[in-house]
């Protein structure tokens, strides 16, 4: 061909590849795409898609290095095109029948409704209809005729390139910063205990002159070991916080999943608040207290609820105890300034805190605990706390002590209605004194129209304040003239009454010496000895239910529970387990009236320290023992009192049944033991008794050789 075909060749081979759109498919896979089936239209308006691909980067085109004339670039394209024609092409693009495009379905563009009409694509050309288009095709191509006046649509001027985009800059991912954990310790400073009026006023000396020594005084704050002389130990946070997470793990590996919230450490134990995932039981955790223990390398570990909050708190002993003295509680303001008739000085609460208690309130004590574990020493707190708060006018004591040492050294002190009991056939007389003296006080407080001890009290301050005296009547005899009796009015001083306090060190004893006539004691005592100012304190070492029966349990609902061997013996003193994973040495449990149970450090108290106080107080002159408490009442008043607890006088004389079995044996003229038990329907210890009886009588004779009786009642 000339070279004006040649051009126009060229020409038309670029303007093709000008004006297509630039695909990025390979020429196989194009038409792979062209056989796929028409995509139809979904149902309601067109989705609109994003492209999320990045947009394709064309090669960069080289500048030549010389500088080329526009006739040297005409000619060397030329000559590239000319080689390309050369080349013979493929009519039809090879078929690749191994490849299989599946049809595409996409939920969001498929739909039924829509045709291939409303998507139009390149249509499908069969191998016939492409070579008709190639011969009509060639047929024009060898007519065309240029113009004359044809120009190339193309610029061969060299076009300035544009600079190459640099790649968007992608910052490298960053891990997400964890959240920073709140800090669970809550260890604030805290500061001492107010101290009370009476301490601020011991630390001031005070001179004294010609004042005459007073009657009574109380024993001064020195005579205790000053809480400055005990070594404390703060753990660090670090410390604490390092213990949190390992409980957490440790809980997470027995399968317990939550999270500890707070952590609040005290002088001897720290308490770890658990706050459990939803549904999580609090018993299944409680159980868990032995394997915590063990995982933390920790003694013991007690687990339980707190009450008022959704936490469940594990309490973890210290690595160093912290000591706790007596003086530091006694010296607090919430001891020394309080208005409660019988403060007792209990300890300090997990937490370090000063806990006092109100006997008054409770208003019996009943403590247990194994030997060594501070039982004996918790009395000894609670003895020193009355002798530091009240006088021997406001406050007497009986003590009773099986054990003979404990209680001893406190023989002496004004305070005592009667020496330190240490027999148990006594003890039980002096629980029946106690028994006396309560119906004695309730007569007065029913004849004074008051309703408990402290009415009775205020009457009293009242009339002395006005001068008045009080009156009663009483029998002086009977008239000789009628034989009726004769009343005379009297007037007496009025006096207060002061409350009593027995306290048992060793309840075990006197339970198997004289259990039934104890049980009677104490049960009428419980019952109905608050409102007369009489209140009891009881200790046992073997809290079993044969000496911690359900009546005395009914009766205390005040307890405290100091270190036990199994869950048996704390659930036999407290209802519930807890008490054997207490670390001994003054830890116990103390449960108010409500059913609260709360853990408490009680004080240390040297037997130095005892014997100083009790020097003081034996300094102020020997105590006014009452005769009655030790010998017993008198037969009619003890008698009474029998008849009152319900343990029978020991005469048959005037027993119902005593009658009717002497009236059987006068009848039948017979008399056994088994004779008297089947007429009367009562136990052979019973029908015994009688016949003993009558036998004191001089009703029947003693029994003979073979074990018969004579008659010595007239026959009727």
């Amino acid at each position: 061909p000339s070279d004006d075909r040649i051009k126009a060749r060229i020409s038309d081979v670029i303007r093709q590849r000008t004006h297509a759109p630039a695909s990025h498919l390979s020429p196989i896979a194009a038409a792979i795409q062209r056989r796929e089936p028409p995509v139809t239209r979904p149902r309601g308006p067109t989705p609109l898609i994003a492209d999320t691909r990045p947009p394709r980067i064309e090669p960069p085109v080289v500048a030549p290095a010389a500088a080329m004339t526009t006739a040297a670039i005409t000619t060397a394209a030329l000559t590239a095109t000319a080689t390309t024609l050369a080349t013979p092409m493929p009519r039809t693009l090879p078929r690749t029948p191994s490849i299989v495009q599946p049809p595409i379905h996409n939920a969001f563009v498929d739909s039924e409704d829509d045709t291939a009409a409303d998507w139009p694509l390149d249509p499908v050309v069969d191998d016939s209809t492409e070579n008709g288009f190639d011969a009509a095709y060639d047929a024009d191509y060898d007519g065309f005729e240029p113009d004359s006046n044809y120009e190339p649509d193309y610029d061969p001027t060299p076009v300035a390139i544009a600079p190459r985009m640099a790649p968007p800059h992608i910052a490298p991912l960053r891990p997400a910063p964890t959240p920073e954990r709140r800090p669970v310790v809550q260890q604030t400073q805290k500061k001492p205990a107010a101290p009370s009026t009476r301490a601020q006023a011991e630390q001031q000396p005070r001179l004294r002159f010609d004042d005459p020594a007073p009657a009574y005084e109380l024993p001064p704050l020195s005579l205790l070991t000053p809480a400055s002389s005990v070594q404390r130990h703060a753990l660090s946070v670090e410390s604490l916080e390092e213990n949190a997470r390992m409980l957490e793990n440790v809980l997470d590996d027995y399968g317990v999943k939550g999270e500890i919230v707070s952590v609040r450490p005290g002088p001897v134990v720290t308490m770890y608040e658990l706050e459990p995932a939803p549904g999580l039981k609090a018993s299944r955790v409680i159980g868990l207290a032995d394997d915590i223990a063990r995982s933390m390398s920790a003694l013991s570990a007690r687990v339980s609820t707190v009450p008022g909050r959704t936490v469940i708190g594990i309490e973890l002993p210290n690595a160093t105890r912290e000591k706790v003295v007596l003086r530091e509680i006694i010296s607090a303001r919430d001891f020394g300034d309080t208005n409660m008739r019988l403060p007792l000085a209990l300890g300090k609460d997990i937490g370090g805190d000063p806990i006092v208690a109100n006997l008054a309130k409770m208003p019996h004590l009943l403590i247990a605990g194994t030997t060594g574990s501070g039982k004996s020493v918790a009395i000894n707190t609670m003895i020193l706390s009355l002798l530091y708060k009240l006088s021997p006018e406001e406050c007497r004591l009986i003590m009773i002590d099986p054990k003979m040492l404990e209680l001893s050294v406190y023989d002496g002190i004004p305070h005592l209605l009667s020496p330190v009991v240490t027999d148990p056939k006594k003890a039980v007389v002096a629980l029946k004194w106690v028994v006396g003296e309560m119906e004695e006080r309730y007569r007065k407080m029913s004849k004074m129209g008051v309703r408990n001890i402290e009415g009775f009290n205020g009457r009293v301050r009242e009339a002395l304040a006005k001068g008045e005296m009080f009156k009663r009547t009483i029998q002086t005899g009977f008239d000789d003239d009628t034989g009726e009796p004769v009343f005379e009015t009297d007037e007496f001083q009025p006096a207060a009454i002061p409350y009593i306090v027995v306290v048992v060190d060793e309840m075990a004893d006197l339970m198997m010496v004289a259990g039934k006539e104890i049980e009677a004691c104490i049960q009428r005592l419980a019952q109905m000895a608050r409102a007369s100012g009489i209140h009891l304190i009881m200790a046992t070492q073997r809290p079993s239910v044969d000496v911690i029966t359900g009546t005395i349990k009914a009766n205390f609902p005040t307890r405290i529970s100091f270190q036990v061997t199994s869950k048996i013996d704390s659930r036999t003193i407290l209802g519930e387990q807890g008490a054997e994973q207490l670390l001994g040495m003054g830890d116990m449990l103390y449960m108010a009236g409500g059913g609260r149970v709360s853990r408490i450090h009680g004080p240390f108290v040297s037997d130095e320290e005892v014997e100083e106080i009790v020097n003081h107080l034996k300094s102020y002159g020997p105590p006014a023992y009452m005769s009655g408490v030790v010998d017993g009442p008198e037969e009619d008043a003890a008698s009474d009192i029998d008849a009152v607890l319900g343990l029978g006088s020991g005469d048959g004389s005037d027993d119902a049944l005593y009658d009717q079995a002497v009236a059987i044996v006068a009848k039948d003229r017979k008399c056994s033991t088994s004779y008297i038990q089947r007429k009367l329907g009562i136990g052979y210890n019973k029908a015994a008794r009688l016949v003993e009886q009558m036998e004191e009588n001089q009703v029947v004779t003693p029994a003979n050789h073979v074990g018969k009786r004579e008659i010595l009642l007239p026959e009727h």
